[in-house]
């Protein structure tokens, strides 16, 4: 079971449930990946509703990494995500409201 006011979230991957969330080395992971020049950059790409959906699928993977699993994006590509595409999105602004937010969740 995922803690949300530790930042984590919930990421079901071949059926099996995965914790998720973006540390300190995630985002610079994270970051590095996108091309980012900053956190603000990035958090300013997704706001602004111009991100892709590699970018989505990048958030997912720092944040999967953050939470222990040791795969990549080859992993991630060939698994699959329970809700799909709607639900990749979804997920990903959760780990980033939860990964910037000062008052919990």
């Amino acid at each position: 079971m995922v803690n949300p006011w530790a930042g984590e979230v919930e990421i079901w991957l071949d059926g099996a449930a995965h914790s998720a969330k973006l540390t300190l080395g995630a985002l610079a992971e994270l970051e590095e990946t996108l091309g980012a020049s900053s956190m603000i950059a990035l958090i300013e790409r997704f706001e602004g509703g111009s991100f892709s959906s590699r970018d989505v699928m990048a958030v997912l993977v720092a944040g999967l990494r953050g939470g222990g699993w040791a795969g990549g994006m080859d992993e991630f590509l060939a698994a699959e995500l329970r809700g799909g595409p709607v639900q990749a999105a979804h997920l990903a602004a959760q780990l980033l409201g939860r990964a910037f937010r000062s008052d919990g969740v």
